[in-house]
């Protein structure tokens, strides 16, 4: 009986289409080697004593596809494995209205479709399968790029540079050593005019012919003109010289 059911099962799984009464989860996964792997369908109808029934299928779908039954769920027995599957690896449980297949330590060679499948009376209903990929290295997840935040520029007084070496370079020493010799000279110029004037003043005032009045010397040829002694000190004001 039970061969000739699976042969039924494998004639009408390449025609049959998926349906929404079986939601299977997730459509596609990957996992890695010696890993274990779960696969998920939902009924959206009441299934009460029904069986659920899970296959895979080894390659993609086409006319020599070839249909595997792994295991079913029953009510009163459990799991229920299929023939030459490795019973160990392979467990089926119910939670609620989702039915879980449950694969331990999987294989390259277990990659492939997997449907879950209920048999109505005469149509047969299946879910639209579930893609197990077995790898020995799943891929890196890439990191989210993150987004730097610009920094704040903060203003800043610029600070006075610190001088290093002469303070004074030999074009400004220069300039203030022509300066000072500019300013002494100009200095002994003055003096020496100022002392040649002095010098005349002198020798206009002390002539031998001049007499002296209260301490001044008068030239002769202003004496006899002025007995005024007061107005002969106002007039010659700007050459008197005390004795």
């Amino acid at each position: 009986m039970r061969p000739r059911l699976w042969l039924l099962l494998a004639a009408q799984l390449a025609v049959v289409r998926g349906s929404s009464v079986l939601q299977q989860t997730p459509a596609y996964i990957q996992v890695q080697t010696n890993k274990m792997a779960m696969l998920s369908c939902e009924a959206k109808i009441s299934l009460g004593n029904m069986r659920i029934y899970w296959l895979r299928q080894r390659q993609a779908p086409s006319s020599d596809s070839h249909h595997e039954f792994l295991a079913l769920w029953d009510s009163t027995k459990g799991t229920v494995h299929g023939e030459e599957v490795e019973q160990e690896k392979i467990a089926v449980f119910r939670d609620a209205s989702r039915f879980i297949l449950n694969l331990t330590s999987v294989k390259p060679e277990d990659s492939g479709t997997y449907f879950c499948m209920i048999i109505g009376s005469p149509e047969l209903t299946f879910g639209k399968g579930t893609q197990l990929s077995v790898v020995d290295f799943l891929p890196t997840t890439a990191q989210p790029t993150k987004k730097s935040t610009p920094k704040k520029r903060v203003c800043r007084l610029p600070r006075p540079a610190t001088q290093k070496g002469p303070l004074c370079s030999p074009i400004t020493l220069g300039l203030l050593v022509a300066g000072v010799l500019v300013l002494l000279v100009s200095l002994g110029v003055a003096i020496h005019l100022y002392c040649r004037r002095r010098r005349a003043r002198l020798r206009f005032i002390k002539q031998p012919q001049g007499e002296g009045i209260s301490g001044i010397l008068v030239p002769r040829c202003l004496h006899g003109n002025y007995s005024n002694t007061a107005t002969l000190r106002k007039l010659l004001s700007p050459w008197i010289l005390k004795t």
